[in-house]
């Protein structure tokens, strides 16, 4: 039997597990080493090139420790800095997490799109370029959240987050007069991978329907292209969750869902 590939997905803290949870239904054959960065969390809290400092050598260490066949840098923040980097420093295939602001674009009817990440990746000229190249004609609000991460991850662990601090970081999205209105927000590009952990919520506290982009399908088809055809799922497939900090953690009932029901080690 062939030896299941190994992924490593990366990401400053568990947002990156919205992206594990579509490549492993991709890919049921591979092994998952997954790597979250919570000692350096949030990304947004530091400068680019804190960030590059901190990034591309870890992933040099993680790859050297774990051999995988590929890595995921599922993170928006990360990867609009460090994926020039990692590609001249590491021989094996990267793919990284950019907003998805072309098919956002493209499906919009009201021609007005609003892209909600981190402050960070708001700002950054590679998204601005990404609006610039491929916005068709649509206005583009770039809304930068300095909580909604955080959140995110407080509700996955347990802890209640309340619907108001969820709808004040999401308010700025919606531009128009109301659902009525042919000029109003109509797609929302959820430009950190964390975001999609709220999904639920963000539906029930928008103030009228919105198409959600999720960019994780699309990263995992990409996964699944580099890697080629998938074999039968083995039994030595398994899955790995790493926490940069070593702190313990009791999460194991939240995770599982996202490795396919494997208990990660």
């Amino acid at each position: 039997m062939p030896t299941p590939p190994t992924i490593l997905i990366f990401d400053s803290g568990l947002g990156g597990l919205t992206v594990l949870r579509e490549i492993v239904r991709a890919r049921p054959d591979a092994h998952y080493v997954y790597v979250a960065d919570d000692a350096f969390f949030p990304y947004g809290h530091h400068t680019e090139d804190e960030i590059i400092a901190r990034v591309v050598p870890l992933v040099g260490e993680l790859i050297e420790a774990h051999a995988p066949d590929l890595v995921v840098i599922a993170c928006n923040t990360a990867s609009t800095l460090v994926m020039s980097h990692l590609r001249d420093a590491y021989r094996l295939p990267f793919v990284g997490t950019v907003p998805a602001i072309k098919p956002a674009c493209i499906s919009s009817r009201t021609r007005r799109v609003s892209v909600l990440g981190t402050r960070g990746t708001v700002k950054r000229e590679y998204t601005r370029k990404l609006i610039s190249d491929f916005a068709q004609g649509c206005e583009v609000t770039l809304v930068g959240s300095g909580e909604l991460a955080s959140l995110a991850e407080a509700a996955l662990s347990g802890q209640r987050v309340r619907d108001e601090d969820i709808a004040a970081e999401l308010a700025p999205c919606f531009v128009g007069d109301g659902a009525n209105d042919p000029a109003r927000t109509d797609t929302v590009v959820l430009a950190c991978t964390h975001y999609p952990l709220l999904l639920e919520r963000l539906t029930r506290l928008a103030p009228w329907p919105v198409d959600w982009i999720d960019p994780a399908p699309a990263i995992a088809r990409r996964v699944a292209d580099l890697l080629g055809p998938a074999g039968s799922e083995s039994d030595e497939a398994g899955a790995e969750m790493i926490f940069t900090s070593k702190r313990p953690h009791a999460l194991t009932d939240a995770l599982t869902p996202f490795f396919g029901g494997r208990v990660p080690a």
